[in-house]
């Protein structure tokens, strides 16, 4: 099914609030009705109104599959019940034998998911510094069919420069597949640089209220679309109406929350590179990062979420988390509040081990739309408990 039906010539600001919500044709409802059906009446044997039963297809589900493709500037989306079914849903196109190379600070539910579960059915993977060209290429075998990335990266912030891992998945006979979840469409389009496929836990900025659960998939492959749809269909990990209608209603202001999340960021980060207790930084927008080049030519701002180092470890990364009073420690990021977690403890702990372990003295911050002063005066405080 073709999703983005968006007008060329519109901002990204305008798709975000129109695409795929146009007013109600029986109605005149400016919101998307909640089709909360699961099945639909036929007017013959096999002869449908578009629509015959809700794991297959809902309307509220076709709005938001159109709202998101069109962000992101693809022809096809699909919409899922969470990021991980998304992801699993990607991750199905692969047959035993085959291989995938992802980086080695991918977030780690995709790590456990490839990692712990792929392999029970004979996928191989490797893991390495997407940062650097050669290791990919070393990487890479006869049987690698996907080259898997999040950029920015969850949680040390790296970006990966898109058109050169497309080019080189493209090379190899591979797809590229991208996690946006951290920059979402409105800070970069990784179909437009080469990617095969978009994947993003919806659930994190294109909800951005912390009270959905969703994830989605864009493409421009006609057959891509074909195959995704399929599997979406006979999984049946799809969201539910109500899902659907809250992330329509979160995507509409979607541009106007990342310029605040992206603002206030950065005047945290400011804050953190000339504190005494912090050892590093790790923001795209720094200089000093590793792939901050990478993200002047591929962002349009640096994002919300912002990771750093401290003195003293583990013990004191988490007494300064459980010091916050504006920041809520908590898993999860990308909604409108400020959220504070320590990885290796937390949403990385199934890498401990592995080649994508994290630092425990790491600490990521997903910031929120407050009031910056408050936000640096809660940092400051939990900081120097």
């Amino acid at each position: 099914m073709k999703h983005n039906t968006n007008d060329p010539e519109w901002g990204i600001e305008t798709i975000a609030i129109h695409a795929g919500q146009q007013p109600d044709p029986h109605t005149g409802a400016v919101t998307v009705p909640v089709y909360q059906t699961s099945t639909y009446e036929q007017d013959a044997v096999g002869q449908d109104r578009g629509y015959e039963y809700s794991r297959t297809g809902n309307p509220t589900r076709d709005a938001l599959e159109t709202s998101i493709a069109s962000l992101e500037g693809g022809d096809f989306g699909r919409a899922f019940a969470s990021g991980m079914a998304a992801e699993d849903t990607i991750l199905r196109l692969l047959n035993p034998g085959d291989h995938v190379v992802m980086g080695n600070d991918a977030y780690g539910g995709t790590f456990r998911l490839i990692s712990k579960v792929l392999t029970r059915f004979n996928i191989d993977w490797t893991a390495v510094n997407f940062a650097n060209p050669t290791e990919i290429e070393e990487a890479i075998t006869g049987n690698t069919r996907m080259l898997w990335t999040e950029t920015p990266s969850n949680p040390l912030l790296s970006v990966v420069d898109i058109e050169m891992l497309a080019a080189l998945a493209h090379a190899n006979g591979a797809w590229c597949v991208v996690d946006n979840t951290f920059a979402t469409p409105y800070l970069q389009q990784p179909l437009s640089l080469g990617a095969d496929f978009v994947v993003h836990s919806a659930t994190k900025y294109l909800g951005g209220h912390s009270d959905v659960v969703g994830g989605f998939i864009a493409m421009n492959s006609a057959e891509l679309d074909e195959n995704i749809g399929f599997l979406q269909n006979a999984i049946g990990a799809i969201p539910a109406p109500w899902d659907c209608y809250l992330l329509l209603r979160g995507i509409k202001t979607l541009p106007v929350r990342m310029d605040r999340h992206c603002e206030n960021a950065e005047k945290i980060v400011d804050f953190l590179t000339t504190h005494k207790k912090v050892d590093e930084v790790l923001y795209p927008g720094l200089e000093s990062h590793q792939t901050y080049k990478v993200a002047e030519k591929q962002m349009k701002k640096y994002g919300g979420m912002v990771s750093f180092t401290v003195k003293g470890g583990g013990e004191e990364a988490r007494k300064i988390v459980g010091h916050t009073k504006v920041f809520t420690l908590a898993e999860s990021l990308g909604a409108v509040e400020s959220l504070i977690e320590v990885p290796a403890a937390m949403t990385h702990l199934s890498a401990e081990g592995s080649p994508l372990e994290v630092d425990d003295s790491l600490i990521r911050l997903s910031v929120g739309i407050e009031t910056a002063d408050d936000l640096l005066n809660d940092l400051d405080q939990a900081l120097s408990y």
